[in-house]
């Protein structure tokens, strides 16, 4: 798939284009759009995962980003062994995690939360020095309206960037600072603040180590400030590519329900929970899986 920028009397707008892929033979893979998103079936993941399978959900994930699963009665253990099929699994710094389980992150908002977890784009943790790889989230209780969660290619806003803007930020880094993210923010699970927080500085674009292909690596959530430019250059900067990777034709948006999974490639996506169901109740666990430094190839 590429995306190009057209311009028209309009302004600008875009087109998509897509190629034909190789069929699955083990799972059923339906898009959810052109750019990003699909939803699996044919597989129950309460199950041991046949080792076609697992090359085939490795491959609908790279082909579309992030990947949904519904009707999927899973228990703690099936869940950790599912993310274990793609890598070591990542210990989130700050968030409060099931009992026994560290790698296992609790996800709840009801009545009394003063806050839901990633109500801001964002890409998951980009503060460490080794951003995880994908987020495997198991919702067990959600509203009957609301609580959707809005994903955004960022091969797509990359693709979209005109040549003159690719130049500038080709070879750029940027700060990402994980303190104001975290600092007070799970207090309400009894989480002590800790006494630093991850950061890191990672390059602007990041090529993907799978499938080389290019993407924009800064986020509202973590991203502070690009390295080695004035300050408001960078803030100008990056205030214009915020705005531009929330283009809705980069995205697309998952409706929950009881036992749908959502599986996402941090590496290229940014995602935003959407908090319009209070005082109703969402409810689930994330398991993060492993990644590695982001590096950006010409």
């Amino acid at each position: 798939m590429r995306t190009n920028q057209l311009k028209g009397h309009n302004g600008p707008r875009y087109r998509h284009e897509t190629h034909v892929e190789k069929p699955f033979e083990t799972i059923e893979v339906k898009k959810l759009t052109p750019v990003i998103g699909a939803e699996i079936h044919q597989i129950d993941l309460s199950k041991p995962i046949l080792a076609k399978q697992q090359e085939e959900l490795h491959r609908a994930l790279a082909e579309n980003q992030v990947i949904f699963f519904r009707d999927q009665d899973i228990s703690k253990e099936n869940h950790v062994t599912f993310g274990r099929i793609f890598g070591d699994l990542h210990i989130h710094p700050a968030a409060p995690h099931v009992t026994n389980i560290p790698e296992m992150m609790l996800i709840q908002a009801d009545r009394n939360s003063p806050r839901a977890n990633g109500e801001v784009w964002h890409t998951d943790v980009s503060c460490d020095q080794e951003p995880p790889m994908g987020s495997i989230l198991h919702i067990y209780e959600c509203p009957e309206n609301g609580g959707d969660t809005l994903f955004a290619s960022m091969y797509a806003a990359y693709d979209a960037l005109s040549e003159r803007m690719k130049t500038y930020l080709q070879g750029l880094t940027a700060f990402h600072d994980g303190e104001p993210a975290y600092r007070g923010t799970y207090a309400n699970f009894g989480v002590q603040d800790k006494t630093n927080y991850p950061h890191a500085e990672h390059p602007v674009i990041r090529t993907h180590p799978i499938t080389l292909k290019k993407a924009l690596y800064i986020n509202k959530g973590f991203t502070s400030h690009l390295i080695g430019v004035p300050i408001d250059e960078s803030d100008g900067i990056l205030n214009y590519l915020f705005e531009h990777m929330e283009n809705p034709l980069f995205q697309c948006r998952f409706k929950w329900q009881k036992n749908s999974i959502a599986f996402w490639d941090n590496r290229c996506v940014q995602h935003r929970a959407m908090w319009d169901y209070w005082p109703n109740t969402r409810s689930g666990h994330r398991i993060t899986v492993a990644g590695d430094r982001p590096f950006f190839q010409a």
